[in-house]
């Protein structure tokens, strides 16, 4: 994973089947960068269910979070408006698993990414992250905990 102090890559990713969200579009807030497996995966399903639930805490902290696999923008459209998600799920389809390589958690055997958390300050610095073993849900204790941090930091 990069490490926390780096200044996080810059992307555009399909957030819509029409719409694309760049990273530094974010700066300003502080940013949760979800990486999960799959769409519709019962680990993955709960993950960001409870990270939808989480979203007004987040917001109080400032925080945006966006969820990125290497599904299609079409799957996540579909996966988003069935879970009533309220935060982005972007498409890191093609070239496959790209953004993931770049934050060093992609899974070559699995073909996708790994379940791997980052938080990044309001200028795009890591300032926290967290790789989870593939079957389990990290929670969102970490992410809040970073928060927190960051907010004292200031």
């Amino acid at each position: 994973m990069l490490a926390a102090g780096t200044l996080a890559p810059d992307f555009e990713l399909n957030c819509t089947p029409d719409q694309k969200l760049k990273l530094s579009e974010l700066q300003g807030k502080k940013v949760i960068l979800a990486f999960y497996p799959a769409d519709w995966s019962p680990v993955c399903s709960d993950e960001l269910a409870l990270y939808n639930e989480t979203m007004k805490i987040f917001s109080r902290h400032n925080a945006q979070l966006v969820g990125i696999s290497v599904d299609s923008k079409w799957c996540h459209l579909a996966f988003s408006h069935d879970r009533k998600f309220h935060f982005p799920l972007l498409a890191d389809f093609e070239p496959k698993g790209a953004i993931s390589k770049l934050y060093e958690v992609y899974d070559e055997k699995e073909g996708e990414s790994q379940r791997a958390l980052y938080v990044l300050d309001e200028k795009g610095i890591i300032r926290w992250n967290y790789l989870s073993p593939m079957g389990v849900n990290p929670g969102a204790d970490g992410i809040l905990n970073a928060l927190e941090d960051l907010d004292k930091s200031k």
